[in-house]
């Protein structure tokens, strides 16, 4: 049995796939009609007291309902019918809004389940490792077990969850992340970990299984988007028990509040005090709170995000403190080519050329940007090998360090590490210049890699130059840091540089901190030391080193590519294995919480103008100067309580689509989303209730029996 390996890079090295729609990928937009029809079936069951009991204020409403029901049965009025029916599409739609939410999760699960299919694995039998020709056993997935060893070729599905322990091959992931690219998976690293039922599409791996039957990453992903795991967050357990003390506050008004009409001789009837009820009590956010919460989950599963837990997702929103990986976080993860810096006497262009005749071998990210640097810099078309006739080019090895190429006319070029072109310098009879090795330190002691260019002509064995590499920062990431300032969020640089390498990175990037020549015990120690302040502290990690700190991490941003050690310690996984997508969960849990404040601030001012509506009808008979609350000049009592009741109904459908999109979140201060918060949704929530009851008032006017 053998290997053979695609060529040698990393998801990182990976060019910007194309972004497809996968399989389970369902739009994030605004509710459309088909949604609303495929959920409303599950709105109806959710009718069941022992679903509706779980939310004290729908439930409440629900009893409520019932009471109507019966008074409409005996009174067979318009009024009671009308009131009777819409306090139970109140109920209905306030299904409807979580009903739409878990449907999307359903539907993505229900994409995941065609994903998985019934795959023949191909299990070694009594495999030990190094051995190259084993028996196989053919057996279905279902019947593996953790530590069996498998082989798949090209072509073939992976059979279970587990790690790459023999060879490198390219994966098609698209059936989980939805990307089109494939990825490298290889042993011996911290991308070796492969998911059951993607499908390797070069060269032969052997795979040691780490699930159990049936517990699958993607029967993880299953279960946590359908939300069948969904448990409520702690600021959402605290907002359920506000709400259900609300409610009984009220309950215990309304029910006092017959005994005292009594003695005004203005005593109301069951559909009345309930009509109260239901515009005192919050049924807005109540409503629409888990709906909330789990739209929060489907949106980071619309970027490529699992959330094991809404916790995770919430916490993300409270994060103050970002732990961030400098490779391929903060710069793009290998060192690239800078600046040419030729010898006395050489010029710079001249220098450029014989870099870029170096590089042509070299397959390394850094060796190809010498050669897109020397084409940009001096406009020198990089060269095909087939273009230098007798030429030998040699290939950067680990062992050499160094690339090079022999020319046909007698020139040898050698380009690489400074020490190892120094020894071939000086093996040939050569010496380095002076002034080169001070180009060499000041690069080196900046944090920078030195290479040098060599060359051995008619003039002998010499050093041309030296070639600046260091690590890039990205583009666009110091703004972005200094956005997360202005949202309260400190940043901290993890690298295993040396001090001064790290400081001149970190002042590049705009980050705050930086941790240096960091080891899995700094980190950990580091994440302490940030939650003992008081912090909620984030962070992504890919590798097993990295296990300890994402679980002790308020938010474990875990890589897909990562090993299984990583994806289990964190608390969420990272589908794209972008470490930078920390930022947009960040935006993601802080929109969630946002938008969770924004819907119960409207909903508890909204209430405001329902008093105005029903109060005045319920009493003014008994008490005329009552009358003057009378503000919106509502045409009845009858029809002020109905147009109250029916807009409480049609104001939770309209705010299903903001509940699942989320309140737009750009960063600002503390006190500056607070003033928006007030002005935007405070005084909306005090304001349209007033125009809508008053039109809805002009209609119902007309009904009879109500008018």
């Amino acid at each position: 049995m053998s290997f053979t390996a695609p060529e040698k890079a990393s998801a990182r090295d990976t060019p910007a796939p194309h972004r497809t729609e996968g399989p389970h990928r369902i739009a994030a937009g605004l509710m459309d009609p088909q949604q609303l029809i495929s959920s409303f079936p599950e709105a109806l069951r959710k009718l069941h007291p022992r679903v509706m009991v779980k939310n004290p204020v729908l439930f409440v409403v629900e009893i409520g309902a019932s009471l109507t029901t019966l008074s409409a049965v005996f009174a067979a009025t318009v009024f009671a019918w009308l009131i009777t029916v819409w306090l139970w599409l109140t109920v209905v739609f306030a299904n409807l809004a979580e009903a739409v939410a878990e449907g999307r999760g359903k539907a993505q699960a229900e994409s995941l389940r065609r994903t998985r299919t019934e795959t023949v694995a191909r299990r070694l039998h009594r495999w030990h490792f190094g051995e190259t020709d084993c028996p196989e056993d053919l057996v279905p997935s279902t019947e593996l077990r953790p530590r069996d060893v498998v082989v798949v070729a090209a072509g073939e599905v992976i059979p279970g969850d587990g790690e790459v322990i023999i060879g490198i091959a390219a994966v098609d992931e698209s059936a989980i992340t939805g990307e089109s690219a494939p990825v490298i998976r290889e042993s011996g690293g911290d991308r070796s970990s492969v998911t059951g039922g993607t499908r390797v599409l070069s060269d032969r791996i052997i795979v040691r299984i780490t699930s159990k039957p049936g517990g699958t990453f993607i029967d993880r992903m299953i279960a946590l988007v359908e939300g069948a795991e969904r448990k409520k967050t702690p600021n959402e357990t605290a907002l359920n028990i506000l709400l259900a003390s609300l409610t009984i506050v009220f309950l215990l008004v309304v029910v006092t509040l017959q005994p005292m009409a009594g003695y005004a001789h203005s005593a109301q009837s069951t559909v009345v005090l309930v009509a109260l009820l239901v515009t005192l009590i919050p049924t807005t956010i109540g409503a629409l709170l888990s709906a909330i919460g789990i739209a929060g989950m489907d949106r980071l599963v619309q970027r490529n995000v699992l959330a094991m837990s809404g916790r995770a997702v919430e916490a993300a929103g409270d994060v103050s403190t970002l732990l961030l990986d400098k490779t391929g976080t903060i710069t793009f993860g290998n060192r690239q080519a800078t600046a040419f810096v030729p010898a006395n006497g050489i010029e710079d262009r001249q220098f450029a050329d014989v870099a870029q005749l170096s590089s042509l071998a070299d397959e390394t990210p850094e060796g190809r940007s010498v050669v897109v640097l020397a084409k940009e810099r001096y406009r020198l078309r990089a060269r095909d090998q087939g273009e230098l006739p007798g030429a030998r080019f040699m290939a950067f090895s680990a062992q050499t360090r160094m690339s090079g190429v022999d020319l046909a006319d007698g020139r040898m070029i050698r380009k690489g590490a400074a020490a190892a072109v120094a020894a071939w310098v000086t093996g040939q009879g050569g010496t380095v210049e002076e002034g080169l090795d001070r180009v060499v330190a000041d690069i080196s002691s900046s944090g920078g890699t030195p290479l040098l260019v060599a060359v051995y002509d008619s003039y002998g064995p010499r050093v041309l130059g030296v070639i600046h590499l260091k690590d890039v920062v990205k583009d666009g990431i110091r703004e972005r840091f200094a956005q997360l300032r202005r949202m309260g969020i400190r940043t901290i640089m993890i690298t295993g540089d040396n001090p001064r390498t790290a400081e001149a990175i970190a002042a590049e990037a705009g980050v705050d901190s930086f941790l240096a020549e960091a080891t899995p015990e700094d980190k950990l120690a580091l994440i302490k030391r940030e939650q003992e302040g008081g912090n909620l502290v984030a962070m992504t990690g890919d590798g097993t080193n990295d296990a300890p700190a994402l679980a002790q991490a308020d938010v474990g941003v875990a890589m897909n590519t990562g090993t299984s050690a990583a994806k289990e310690a964190g608390n969420m996984v990272d589908l794209d294995s972008n470490p930078t997508k920390l930022i947009e969960i960040v935006e993601v849990g802080k929109q969630l919480l946002i938008t969770r404040g924004a819907l119960t601030t409207f909903s508890i001012v909204n209430d405001v103008a329902k008093y105005f509506a029903i109060i005045p009808a319920m009493f003014a008979g008994a008490y005329p100067g009552l009358d003057a609350l009378n503000i919106m000049g509502l045409h009845s009592p009858t029809s002020a309580i109905a147009s109250a009741i029916i807009f409480n109904a049609l104001i939770i459908v309209a705010l299903i689509p903001l509940a699942l999109r989320g309140v737009r979140y750009t960063p600002s201060s503390a006190s500056d989303l607070l003033r928006r918060n007030l002005m935007v949704y405070g005084l909306g929530g005090l304001v349209l209730p007033f125009i809508g009851i008053k039109l809805i008032d002009l209609l119902v006017q007309f009904i009879p029996g109500i008018g």
